[in-house]
């Protein structure tokens, strides 16, 4: 799994002009599930989002994780951000889970941050979703577990 997590001031996902997840300083995440993606890749990716420091500490040093500022985190299912760009013009979603294992594998994202994570809204997988932002800094970085490397 991988995901591109971005400090923020503010964030939503609106589907059908229906604002469906919404917060206020914390992270928001865009989560890719590739092929070979497990339950235990989904735990350790949702591990190092709240565990990843990339908020200030009083000397203004990035040594502070989202749940030690206790935000507020914002989960959207992005499928092209497994796409391969390497070459050509056209992204290759090889590596990209069929859409029934992504749905399985983000449906159980969803519960695993409810039952860990007391501040968390979600976007819809699949849905034409308008996602907006205010970046902190900005302050974007991506992270990846792959299924090997999670345990």
């Amino acid at each position: 799994m991988l995901t591109i997590i971005q400090r923020v001031t503010t964030a939503k996902v609106t589907v059908n002009n229906c604002i469906i997840g919404e917060i206020d300083k914390g992270i928001m995440a865009l989560v890719a599930v590739e092929k070979d993606d497990t339950e235990r890749t989904a735990g350790r990716l949702l591990e190092r989002i709240l565990n990843y420091r990339i908020f200030p500490d009083t000397d203004g040093k990035m040594n502070l994780s989202l749940r030690d500022i206790q935000g507020g985190l914002l989960l959207v299912p992005q499928f092209t951000l497994a796409a391969n760009t390497d070459k050509g013009n056209r992204p290759s979603f090889a590596s990209a889970a069929p859409p029934e294992h992504g749905l399985t594998l983000f449906n159980y994202f969803q519960l695993l941050a409810k039952a860990t994570y007391p501040s968390v809204q979600f976007g819809e997988f699949g849905a034409d979703m308008k996602v907006s932002l205010v970046n902190d800094g900005p302050v974007t970085f991506t992270l990846k577990v792959s299924a090997n490397s999670a345990s």
